[in-house]
């Protein structure tokens, strides 16, 4: 798949959540901030309990970039996590390598950030890293490895291209954005995860 076709579809797919996951799908949610189609300006019907808990599913799951079995598979391990449910489910998935590499600001989407990863630029504790899905625990650390950060890409990252499209850089990550790394100081918490979502709602969905 090109990369024109897999933005576009990106923004489609935006559209069709209420939810802009890339700073391209920003700009064209500003000028239809209303989901696709022939009928997506028209005034959506009252949704079925169903359809906004599977909305709200669907919205983690792109955050993430997941596949239906990974998101399936985080819920069952958050429902036997202490806590509540929907926290932990969130609090774990933010642990994936993929995501921190992108709060971090080493790359401004999260398939941009898993390409980093599978193309082998990632080092955990010194060691490459390949799997986007790897849970980074408190106290390790996640760099660009040497030889990749004299590459383009990661100079412009390193000069703070990205953090004007990213949140405010979470508390429970230490960056040093000019040398490409990033410690986990603490677990993250839910509130400070900048993912937009009703977790309750994802928890419902899996609980029905």
């Amino acid at each position: 798949m090109s990369s024109v076709t897999r933005s576009r579809r990106q923004v489609r797919l935006s559209r069709a959540l209420g939810l802009a996951l890339t700073p391209k799908a920003v700009k064209h949610f500003e000028k239809r901030p209303y989901p696709p189609g022939e009928h997506g300006r028209a005034r959506r019907r009252t949704e079925s309990d169903y359809a906004v808990r599977l909305r709200e599913k669907q919205r983690l799951r792109a955050q993430y970039a997941l596949r239906e079995k990974q998101l399936a598979r985080a819920y069952e391990a958050a429902r036997k996590a202490p806590g509540l449910t929907g926290e932990a489910l969130v609090e774990d998935l933010e642990t994936r390598l993929d995501a921190l590499v992108l709060r971090a600001g080493f790359a401004r989407t999260i398939l941009q950030a898993r390409q980093v990863v599978v193309h082998r630029h990632v080092l955990v504790d010194g060691k490459i890293v390949d799997r986007p899905s790897f849970r980074v625990t408190e106290g390790q650390t996640l760099q660009i490895k040497p030889k990749s950060q004299t590459t383009t890409p990661f100079q412009v990252a390193a000069a703070g291209a990205h953090r004007d499209v990213l949140p405010t850089l979470p508390g429970y990550l230490d960056v040093q954005l000019e040398k490409l790394t990033a410690t986990l100081v603490r677990r993250p918490k839910r509130a400070e995860v900048p993912v937009t979502c009703e977790v309750q709602l994802v928890v419902e969905y899996y609980a029905r």
